[in-house]
């Protein structure tokens, strides 16, 4: 595999961006377990690697179960997951997906079930984030390991 461009050193700004992003998204009270989840799932969905792997390896740090890592791709399926954490990452798959379906009402009046408006809107926040971390990593063939 090659990396097609090192976006942090051809163009820092765009880095520096993502990183403020990140940091107003990581530092919104959302609980960590939660915001690597949505990390994640999003991951997964839009197919990334990289974050795949830094998200996987950051959960096992965190003291995720290997079991709850494993089985979120089919979180439905699985009795592993709260009706909370269930809420939030249906939200993730709405929101990674928008055109497809936006955000129902249902799923939003569920999530506002245990977060509030400005809760809700970190929520979002995390969600695109990650979601913006997937979409550079991916254009530029970012993959585990590419800048060890």
């Amino acid at each position: 595999m090659k990396l097609r461009v090192n976006y942090r050193t051809a163009n820092p700004a765009v880095f520096k961006a993502l990183m403020e992003l990140e940091k107003a998204a990581s530092s919104s009270g959302i609980d960590p377990i939660t915001y690597e989840l949505i990390k994640l799932r999003a991951s997964q969905i839009n197919g990334c690697a990289f974050c795949l792997d830094m998200h996987s390896e950051d959960l096992m740090n965190k003291g995720e179960s290997l079991q709850r890592i494993m089985l979120l791709s089919v979180w439905r399926e699985a009795p592993i997951y709260t009706e909370k954490e269930c809420a939030v990452l249906e939200l993730t798959e709405h929101v990674t997906q928008v055109s497809e379906a936006g955000v129902p009402d249902e799923l939003y009046n569920r999530v506002r079930d245990y977060y509030d408006e400005a809760e809700y809107t970190a929520l979002i926040l995390a969600i695109i984030t990650i979601n913006s971390w997937n979409r550079i990593a991916i254009s530029t063939s970012m993959f585990p390991g590419c800048f060890d």
